[in-house]
């Protein structure tokens, strides 16, 4: 299915911002372009579309930025970053020096930080010039991005509908054409999510391949990665390579093994996939979602990986029990020293103050049996490994739903007992420490797209990525709206 073209009344971008990120960089560093020329059209481009889906918040001042873009092509591109002269607007929810950091919170609504957070870090000294920041649900919290400090973000190809999230508003800018690549975070889907309800590319690295931090706790709170989003699976690693490798104030992070983005330059040679699909039935799913990933999964075959239906012999709601407690013991205790201030908890949304009082009510005990959970779930990932290459499922139990709709209560006839319980699919690879990639799968009838997770083993994020490349090379459409 071809895509269809966006709802937004707003012209085609322009010959600047539909190149890739990696021929942005290069045109810069050959000074084909100027840097002034490529801020001036992202500009230019944000200053058409922004106002239709809200994607991009706290926007510096214009001259501010082109007088950064001037100094940068005063300087010497051959000797400088991988990054130099792109425009980059950084998720609202990592920290950025002398930049409002809302992390979509009335709390922090007028919060600057005065330092960056380490990934943050990295790509201004790659060269990048951070131009503002990208919208996000409170504390990322859910997989629709609005919040009361700047409203909702908008779906990049119809404004009736969610965006997703966290990185609801890097996806749309994305999608729209409004930056070149974009960073991303991911708990329980926020990198893929949005990538998939927007037509673009999400990728979740292992657990430590990017530091996350500086953070007064950096040992516990493992599951959340920080990691890359693009319209191509090139230009993410192009981003990775910047944000990845080791940090020592980050003491689970490791290094990384070269260059992704060279290792692209071979090609994945095909291997085995294992279709997980809803799980046997476990997995309440819109109709139309399975059937969009299965003839994705027929056009792969075109790439040499061949596909086999298989359900692991493992207890998926218990894993998800799992799930829920331990992001409790993560994020509801993280959000207490708000909840714990009367003066700030009315300022939280009902999904924060959920986590945090069931973070409460959490025993010892109760953390380190949904910690040893977690354990058998790698224990049988590494065996499916043993005989496949890639795990796929729908990156999505549901298409895009009306964006006045913080969640669906009910998936496929199902009630849903939890702000996130409809995001169930995107745990599995969060509680395997696993590579994840977003790849677009197509639209439905009504032209809400969506996409499928390619998994990957732990560590295995070249490989991972290289599949994706290899089956963005069989999809009829170009990425973004």
């Amino acid at each position: 299915m071809m895509r269809p073209r966006t709802k937004h009344a707003i012209p085609p971008a322009g010959d600047i911002c539909r190149l890739t990120a990696v021929e942005l960089a290069d045109a810069i560093r050959r000074k084909t372009l100027s840097v002034r020329e490529v801020v001036m059209a992202f500009l230019d481009r944000i200053e058409a579309v922004n106002p239709l889906v809200n994607a991009i918040v706290s926007l510096r001042d214009r001259n501010d930025i082109l007088r950064e873009a001037d100094a940068a092509d005063s300087r010497q591109a051959s000797e400088a970053g991988t990054l130099f002269g792109l425009p980059i607007a950084i998720k609202d929810l990592a920290s950025t020096t002398g930049l409002r950091t809302s992390f979509g919170s009335p709390i922090f609504a007028d919060f600057v930080p005065q330092e960056d957070d380490f990934f943050v870090e990295r790509i201004r000294d790659a060269g990048a010039i951070i131009i503002g920041k990208t919208n996000v649900p409170e504390f990322g919290l859910g997989s629709n991005t609005y919040n009361n400090v700047f409203g909702p973000t908008l779906n990049a190809f119809d404004p009736a509908l969610a965006a997703g999230g966290s990185s609801g508003g890097a996806a749309v800018a994305l999608a729209l054409d409004m930056v070149p690549v974009a960073d991303g975070s991911d708990f329980g889907g926020s990198l893929r999510n949005p990538a998939a309800w927007n037509n673009v590319y999400g990728f979740r690295p292992s657990q430590g391949l990017v530091p996350g931090g500086p953070d007064i706790e950096v040992f516990h709170a493992q599951m959340g990665v920080e990691g890359p989003m693009g319209r191509n699976v090139a230009d993410m690693a192009l981003l990775l390579d910047v944000q990845a490798g080791y940090h020592p104030h980050a003491p689970l992070s490791y290094d990384k093994p070269g260059s992704f983005l060279e290792g692209l330059g071979i090609a994945a040679a095909g291997g085995r996939v294992a279709w997980f699909g809803d799980l046997g039935g476990h997995l309440p799913v819109e109709p139309g979602i399975l059937e969009l990933c299965e003839a994705a999964l027929s056009r792969f075959a075109a790439a040499s990986f061949l596909t086999e239906p298989l359900l692991p012999d493992f207890d998926f709601e218990a894993l998800w029990q799992a799930f829920v407690t331990l992001r409790q013991a993560s994020s509801g205790c993280a959000l207490k020293i708000h909840y714990d201030d009367p003066a700030k908890r009315g300022l939280l949304k009902p999904e924060a103050i959920w986590e945090v009082e069931n973070a409460m009510r959490l025993t010892a005990p109760q953390i380190r049996a949904a910690s040893v959970i977690r354990t058998s779930w790698h224990r049988t990932l590494l065996s499916i490994f043993d005989r496949f290459d890639l795990i796929a499922l729908p990156t999505a139990q549901v298409f895009p739903f009306d964006v006045r709709t913080h969640w669906p209560h009910e998936v496929a006839g199902r009630a849903m007992d939890s702000y996130h319980r409809w995001m169930q699919v995107s745990a599995l690879a969060t509680l395997g420490g696993c590579p994840a990639v977003n790849v677009p799968v197509g639209f439905d009838d009504r032209g809400r797209p969506m996409g499928m997770q390619l998994i990957g083993r732990p560590r295995g994020d070249l490989a991972v990525l290289r599949a994706a490349a290899a089956y963005e090379a069989t999809l009829p459409w170009q990425a973004g709206a």
